[in-house]
């Protein structure tokens, strides 16, 4: 069998070090938004020899720098998931940052990335676009599969009490946005588009679900009140547990227009309630949901957007519900957890085997 054990640059005390399912050695907190903190290199140090197998979750701060450091000085191997924090989207949007990343690249984070014994990357999209941020740049590159549990407990319990807390959804079609509220996502490009593809006698609705980070329903409310579809939208907040499932069940179908996306763990969700999906081609496994027409994709501009949504309206019932079911069959074929699991696990027995031998 297999454990899996964390280390982190949390606090001991953090409530959700207790809450979590997986034992947590929290070495923290670390030291600014860096989270430098000594005790994490004293404690790999000190226990690296209990364990056969280090994944590095991340980049640009304390804790991959500081487990590369270690585990090169006593010869072990890492490997490391970026989780799309290489992308070139970033480089344009963000210079300044970009800059002060750029500074650091050559000394801190591109000899994390070189020494790793696999750099993984959750599709060929991500794989490809990691390429292009910094010139230089060498790894070794490793797809692999990467998933979620997906819709867990009583579908028809669920889908009740979402309509219990929106009543006024009741009997009425919805589009379903859920994600944060950040100008990455796209979600004034799914307003106005919205605003623009469906005819203002249907029953269509939208719902735009998820936390307001940066304030800026505000700005998205103007948008809705500016084309005259502000009774059109709801806005639920952050979504979780039965009611999250119950939003998403309802649901006709998922929207996501971002402008960058590496994996999207609310697509898998969304395709494994049987939601077709409908996205950009900045969502990196865009490509597979096209191929196994378990939605559509499109360009992360409004004219994308507006074409997404147009051409989803314009399917007949037969064809979206085929699509419904392809999109359940999608998610079981590629993201399920559990398929994940087992690519990762493969990959890491044929390693310690290769070394053995």
């Amino acid at each position: 069998g297999y454990f899996v054990e964390i280390l982190s640059l949390d606090s001991p005390d953090a409530l959700y070090i207790k809450d979590c399912p997986v034992k947590v050695h929290a070495a923290g907190p670390g030291t600014g938004s860096y989270g430098y903190s000594r005790k994490f290199i004293v404690w790999l140090l000190k226990h690296h020899q209990e364990y056969d197998v280090f994944v590095v979750n991340g980049i640009w701060q304390y804790h991959s720098f500081a487990a590369r450091n270690v585990l090169n000085k006593v010869n072990r191997n890492y490997y490391i998931f970026t989780h799309g924090m290489l992308d070139p989207w970033f480089k344009h949007q963000y210079r300044l940052k970009h800059l002060k990343k750029l500074l650091y690249w050559r000394w801190g984070e591109y000899p994390v990335l070189r020494d790793a014994k696999r750099v993984f990357f959750t599709s060929e999209d991500e794989k490809i676009l990691s390429r292009q941020t910094f010139s230089l740049y060498h790894c070794r590159e490793t797809v692999v599969n990467y998933g979620t549990s997906g819709h867990q407990g009583n579908a028809s319990d669920q889908r009740q009490l979402f309509l219990e807390h929106f009543p006024h959804l009741k009997n009425k079609p919805y589009l379903l946005y859920l994600s944060r509220i950040h100008p990455k996502k796209g979600v004034d490009l799914l307003i106005e588009a919205f605003a623009k593809s469906v005819n203002a006698d249907s029953d269509l609705q939208l719902v735009i679900a998820g936390p307001d980070q940066t304030d800026w329903k505000v700005e998205l409310d103007k948008i809705a009140e500016k084309y005259g579809i502000s009774h059109k939208i709801t806005w639920p907040g952050m979504l979780k547990g039965d009611i999250k499932w119950g939003a998403y069940l309802n649901a006709e179908a998922f929207v996501l227009p971002s402008h960058q996306e590496n994996f999207g763990i609310v697509v898998a969700e969304a395709l494994s309630c049987s939601l077709p999906v409908l996205i950009s081609n900045k969502v990196n496994i865009w490509q597979e949901i096209i191929r196994d027409n378990a939605g559509l994709a499109s360009d992360d501009n409004l004219a994308g957007t507006i074409d997404l949504l147009r051409r989803w309206q314009q399917l007949d019932a037969s064809r979206q519900n085929q699509i419904r079911e392809n999109a359940r069959n999608c998610f079981l074929q590629r993201f399920e957890i559990t398929r994940a699991s087992a690519n990762l696990l493969n990959i890491f027995e044929k390693d310690l085997a290769a070394i053995k031998n």
